[in-house]
């Protein structure tokens, strides 16, 4: 067998369980962080949490199809690790970066939804005491 095809197997063997494990570790623990972003409302943060998620997928997996093929001749056992080496590493940088930049963009909505919540509250009229034994 060719020892690209190692390399192939021994890449996909761990970069599709690593993906698996990265998506359902920040989903899981997401929810909570995306439940304060939508004020509560746990079908909306459920139904973000699963959309990213998909996309996450799809996003991680699409890279790494396509990072799969190696166009340096694989002759030994050594090449064989610093390919898997190599594209591993790429993949944990990607998978880092994309998690980054999902946290800025939800901490955007988040402070935005907050600033909003206390712009509102101070444009409510003031309330007027009731009289007693009305």
């Amino acid at each position: 067998m060719d020892l690209a095809v190692i390399g192939y197997i021994a890449y996909l063997l761990v970069a599709i369980p690593l993906t698996v494990w990265v998506a359902r570790t920040l989903g899981t623990n997401g929810y909570h962080f995306i439940k304060d972003v939508f004020a509560g409302d746990e079908q909306l943060a459920h139904a973000v949490n699963k959309l990213l998620q998909v996309g996450f997928y799809l996003l991680n997996f699409g890279f790494v199809t396509l990072w799969l093929r190696t166009a340096d001749p694989v002759g030994d056992a050594r090449g064989v690790f610093e390919t898997v080496a190599v594209k591993i590493g790429a993949v944990l940088l990607v998978l880092g970066v994309l998690h980054v930049v999902n946290v800025i963009v939800l901490n955007g909505f988040r402070k935005r939804a907050h600033v909003d919540a206390r712009t509102l509250a101070t444009l409510e009229p003031p309330r007027r005491p009731q009289a007693h034994g009305a």
